[in-house]
């Protein structure tokens, strides 16, 4: 059995995300193997999901993405606002947002889209429950295109850019000559 050295279990933290605790644990239930520690902590998170997934989600953060003449708004509830003010939960929000954009903001083809780890939006949201302990919901997603002009956001009660309690995406289509005035 491989000595398990504090270096070992700060490496296996570092790149799984998952307390100090659970990666000691993990390493001396798998002998110090790292990709099979890392596996230990995935089934573990998974179960982790399960049990709190009755929990009541109330919180979270709303985020917008806007891009040319596209936009998308997503919901991603967490059980505190303690969360919800956590640099992670806010840059994965900002990512899951990016992802639902390339989607339209359609909530299913959203939470199936893979990121950038190989992973649905459903199956990282899983994952961040075991990482951050406790339950988080992908609760809804919407997007907006126009044929020209604009989309633009605003974001009411931002906490970090582009997130905040309540978002609006705003379709500007192009007035042509509408808004100039004659000489």
């Amino acid at each position: 059995m491989a000595e398990i050295t504090a270096a070992l279990v700060k490496e296996l933290r570092e790149s799984s995300g998952a307390g100090m605790m659970d990666c000691k644990k993990a390493l001396n239930e798998t002998g110090g193997n790292m990709d099979e520690a890392v596996d230990w902590l995935r089934k573990k998170g998974l179960a982790a999901a399960a049990k709190k997934s009755g929990r009541v989600a109330a919180e979270g953060l709303v985020s917008v993405v806007t891009e040319g003449t596209k936009g998308a708004v997503i919901e991603l509830n967490s059980e505190t606002d303690f969360v919800a003010r956590n640099p992670e939960f806010q840059a994965f929000v900002g990512s899951v947002a990016a992802t639902a954009l390339t989607q339209d903001g359609d909530f299913d083809k959203a939470g199936a889209a893979m990121m950038d780890g190989g992973k649905s939006v459903i199956d990282t949201v899983t994952e961040m429950v075991g990482t951050i302990g406790e339950n988080l919901s992908f609760r809804r997603s919407a997007g907006i295109t126009v044929s020209e002009g604009v989309v633009s956001s605003y974001v009411h009660g931002a906490v970090a850019p582009n997130q905040g309690k309540i978002g609006v995406l705003i379709g500007l289509e192009s007035a042509g000559d509408a808004g100039k005035l004659e000489e």
